[in-house]
């Protein structure tokens, strides 16, 4: 074989590869083998908020079950609404906003306590999670907590990791917002 073959061939499985991580990363090439699974664990990330529960509730779920406001619409959307459960795309920027990760994934709600996430499809094969709130004197405890499933053994453990570092810094985010959100309406003259 020639030069410039053994060049081609290496070209083209380098490619290849690139290729497969860049949609592996984003969620366009999910991977469920079912094969050597790993588990890990996805936060706790607990936060008090000065609101009512009932406040905080409907700051979380609004977009998923009413209509999803323009400023969440490049992370969310809502691909099929029920009443207590919901299909969703969630955008996550990667490589400075270059990249999107899409993670689809159903969204169930229970009045007032509850907020369940189950993964479809994404970088991983299995996620599910959970936002639990609770009444405290000063207003509502979320508690966020969940479980992050990969496949092939070590290499799925290493890839878990990669993984669980970026997304319970997206839930940190989220829930960031969403004390910002809930305490602003808390305060809000009439409440």
């Amino acid at each position: 074989m020639g030069w410039f073959r053994r060049l081609t061939v290496v070209a083209s499985a380098g490619g290849g590869l690139a290729a497969g991580y860049l949609g592996l990363v984003t969620g366009a090439l999910p991977v469920d083998l079912g094969v050597g699974r790993r588990l890990r664990p996805l936060g706790p990330q607990s936060l008090d908020i000065a609101a009512p529960r009932e406040v905080v509730f409907d700051v979380v779920a609004a977009p998923y079950l009413g209509r999803t406001p323009r400023a969440m619409r490049e992370k969310l959307n809502v691909l099929e609404r029920g009443t207590d459960l919901v299909l969703a795309e969630h955008f996550t920027p990667l490589a400075g906003g270059r990249l999107k990760a899409v993670t689809v994934e159903t969204v169930g709600f229970t009045r007032p306590e509850r907020v369940d996430f189950r993964l479809v499809r994404g970088p991983v094969p299995q996620v599910t999670e959970s936002f639990v709130l609770s009444e405290q004197a000063a207003g509502t405890r979320l508690v966020y907590e969940g479980r992050l499933g990969t496949d092939l053994w070590r290499v799925g453990q290493w890839w878990g990791a990669a993984v669980a570092t970026r997304w319970e810094a997206a839930v940190a985010a989220s829930l960031a917002s969403v004390k910002v959100e809930a305490e602003r309406r808390a305060a809000a003259p009439g409440r």
